[in-house]
């Protein structure tokens, strides 16, 4: 998506993961776009997806808008600015209010098919794929 303007990552981003929103400016966000893009509906009681609402109070500005920072707070939204391009990412609500903070996995000690134990750490800087399989 490089060299792309921010409207056509925008678009791309919307097509491909309905939930993001891609931002030119955290200034007078449309509570429209903002429903339609992420599935929450700024309404006086709070930021509401069918018959859940949250409490966020300040959320909706005096003039219609959506104070973006308050909301991305209270439904546990990651806020990301990339200054280079000179827009803000806006990623999905999470039940915890926390996002994925760190990509490191876990060190877990596997047995080998010899009864060996193995350390996935022992792969380091390697490209691997886990395969997982359960009879459940």
């Amino acid at each position: 998506m490089r060299g792309c303007a921010p409207a056509e990552v925008a678009d791309w981003t919307a097509a491909h993961y309905g939930w993001a929103m891609i931002l030119e400016t955290l200034d007078r966000i449309d509570p429209a776009e903002f429903l339609a893009r992420t599935g929450w509906a700024p309404k006086p009681q709070g930021l509401c997806r069918g018959e859940v609402c949250v409490p966020a109070p300040g959320s909706l500005r005096d003039d219609g808008s959506l104070d973006i920072d308050v909301a991305a707070q209270r439904l546990g939204m990651p806020l990301i600015h990339d200054a280079e391009h000179n827009v803000w990412a806006l990623g999905p609500a999470t039940a915890t209010g926390r996002a994925l903070s760190t990509a490191v996995a876990a060190d877990p000690t596997l047995t080998t098919r010899n009864g060996n134990p193995f350390h996935l750490s022992s792969l380091h800087g390697r490209k691997v794929l886990l395969v997982a399989w359960a009879s459940y």
